[in-house]
């Protein structure tokens, strides 16, 4: 009984160490796509603000909220890259 219990320990740790990488992986592919939709989030917002200077406060506004939507999904990420 005692060896049976042994084995499937040694397999369950086995099994854990193989999906270790998975997460770093995720979590990699999640903030790249941050990076680039802030980067992109930015750079229409500063050229909004340069066709119309006089909407740079509702602009820059409406761009932070964006960016703070765009980080809490990179944020989901790196959760998820944990979990699974």
């Amino acid at each position: 009984m005692n060896e049976i219990i042994l084995a499937q320990a040694t397999d369950t740790v086995t099994t854990i160490n193989t999906y270790n990488g998975f997460g770093t992986i995720g979590y990699a592919l999640g903030t790249i796509g941050a990076s680039i939709g802030i980067g992109m989030l930015v750079g229409k917002t500063v050229e909004g603000m340069a066709r119309q200077p006089e909407m740079a406060g509702q602009l820059r506004t409406t761009m932070i909220l964006g960016i703070a939507f765009v980080e809490a999904l990179a944020l989901i990420g790196f959760v998820a890259g944990f979990l699974f």
